[in-house]
């Protein structure tokens, strides 16, 4: 939809440039999702479901700020961060090294 302005010069109205604006924001939420899910699904295969709910998380808080665009990378990498290491903990408490470690 366009419309006319007194000069001639077209221009998008205020509801198609809202939509706009709100599929890039969204594109650029999907982006940064979908890289974060790469970087940190290999590690985190068994617990991919916790992943995605944590990356869901971040994403609600993101939009919550009111700039999830500048909010979203840095909480869903935090996220995923936190999984990973809690994974890594919950691995290294199963392994058999463990009692031997809490022993000394």
């Amino acid at each position: 939809m366009m419309t006319k302005i007194e000069d001639g010069k077209t221009q998008m109205n205020f509801g198609v440039r809202c939509v706009a604006s709100c599929r890039k924001i969204l594109a650029q939420i999907e982006s940064v999702r979908s890289q974060v899910a790469d970087e940190f699904r290999d590690r985190l295969e068994e617990h991919k479901h916790v992943l995605d709910l944590a990356l869901n998380e971040a994403e609600a808080l993101a939009w919550e700020s009111g700039y999830p665009q500048l909010f979203f990378p840095v909480l869903a990498t935090e996220k995923a961060s936190a999984i990973n290491h809690w994974h890594e903990r919950q691995r290294s408490l199963r392994s058999p090294i463990a009692p031997l470690l809490i022993a000394a």
